[in-house]
């Protein structure tokens, strides 16, 4: 590709995902499971429920006898969940049962306790008319022996814990979480852990994006800071390109010190692009070796976490099995105006509130310098400006990205117009 290979957001997301493929499967506890995706269809093991039973704690009757209420019948036996029955309901009997018990043959409805009246202990009035089949859930209803109940792909949430655990798969089988090293460069920055220095910044891109990835069930590797000097990089590079996805956040624009995407290159990594019309996140590097996905991130602390949510998340889910990639967009009315000059896609921290008639108003959180961590921990999500756009209005309807973990889509949710 040529120097200005600038492409644009959905451009460059095709890019990414066109390498992004799942990583395998392997066996878990079905106690660590939540969260993640299968990696094969799920069959019932038997019929659910066994048998038909009770839906209420009432008396299994025959229907036939219940024409009309206000019916006596004899009770010839009691009948708990997980019981058998032991006789058989004839004309004028019943059995009293309790929900999830088996139906007693010979009786073909259940009539709630509520709708009866004991008067002695092997005796109730019935004071309602009854249909066959009232209140009585029958055998396979819930799923049939050798039925796929769960498919490949499907994300197990807390429901779907419980339905695995009724066909009794205490291992299951899930697409395998990629391994993730994170790597920061630069001269000026000053770790964590390192004595204060007024000159230095604080390098907290690492630290950041380690917890954009522990938001998505990823647990990363920072392999620290790699100062300007490309042969301390490249012993850095060397070790993040044994995992399956590198981030390197700094190094990666063309000024003369940045090392990064010349280092990559000389290590056998195939770039497929180095910068994106978007704004914050313009110096974005994207590449790859072998199977190894490779991001060079900007620096500036919010751009490179614009940059996350824009095409590593994405890139990581559909590694993962997940079917639904991208963070979920939603409409709202813009609060004030907001100045954009064509040219560049713009994500624009916002904070969200609903309005008296239910819609949501979209506000900016402020300062957007990309530097400017404060606007991002205060965002509810990312308005996002198309490239196309002039200025936004007071009013206008925009659609926002939303900053939380638990909702997901299929499509990115904007749209750029054709080149």
């Amino acid at each position: 590709m040529s120097e200005n290979n600038n492409l644009s957001v959905s451009a460059a997301q095709a890019c990414v995902l066109g390498f992004a493929e799942t990583d395998g499967s392997e066996e878990i506890p079905l106690e660590r499971a939540l969260g993640r995706v299968l990696a094969e269809d799920v069959r019932a093991n038997r019929d659910q429920p066994p048998y038909d039973v009770s839906a209420m704690d009432g008396f299994a009757v025959r229907s036939a006898d219940l024409a009309t209420g206000g019916v006596l019948l004899t009770v010839i036996e009691d009948i708990k969940a997980g019981d058998l029955p032991k006789k058989t309901v004839a004309s004028g009997q019943c059995a009293r049962i309790m929900t999830g018990a088996p139906v007693p043959p010979g009786a073909d409805a259940v009539i709630r306790v509520e709708d009866t009246r004991m008067l002695t202990d092997d005796s109730v009035e019935i004071t309602v008319p009854v249909k066959a089949g009232n209140d009585i859930r029958v055998r396979g209803e819930n799923m049939r022996h050798g039925d796929v109940v769960l498919h490949a792909g499907t994300e197990i949430t807390p429901g779907v814990i419980g339905l695995l655990a009724t066909v009794k798969r205490a291992r299951v089988n899930v697409h395998r979480r990629p391994r993730v090293a994170i790597l920061s460069s630069g001269d000026e920055l000053e770790a964590l852990e390192a004595p204060f220095d007024a000159d230095k910044i604080p390098e907290s891109n690492s630290h950041a994006l380690m917890a954009q990835l522990q938001a998505l069930g990823i647990e990363p590797v920072r392999l620290g800071i790699a100062r300007d000097d490309p042969a301390e990089l490249a012993g850095f590079l060397r070790q993040g390109l044994d995992y399956d996805v590198l981030l390197v956040s700094g190094g990666s624009s063309v000024g003369v010190h940045d090392h990064v995407r010349p280092t990559l290159e000389a290590l056998g990594v195939a770039m497929h692009f180095w910068r994106v019309e978007m704004k914050p996140g313009h110096p974005l590097a994207f590449g790859t070796r072998g199977g190894t996905l490779v991001f060079g991130l900007p620096g500036n602390p919010v751009s490179s976490m614009v940059c996350f949510e824009q095409f590593v998340l994405p890139a990581l889910r559909r590694r993962m099995g997940h079917p639904a990639l991208f963070r979920r967009t939603v409409t709202a009315t813009l609060a004030h105006l907001l100045k954009h000059r064509p040219g560049r896609m713009e994500f624009i921290r916002v904070t969200l509130a609903t309005e008296a008639n239910g819609r949501l108003r979209a506000t900016s959180t402020g300062a957007q310098s990309s530097g400017d961590l404060c606007s991002m921990a205060r965002a509810d999500g990312l308005l996002v400006v198309p490239a196309e756009s002039g200025n936004l209005a007071a009013g206008d309807l925009v659609q926002v990205q939303l900053l939380d973990g638990s909702l997901y889509q299929r499509t990115a949710g904007f749209v750029e117009e054709a080149a």
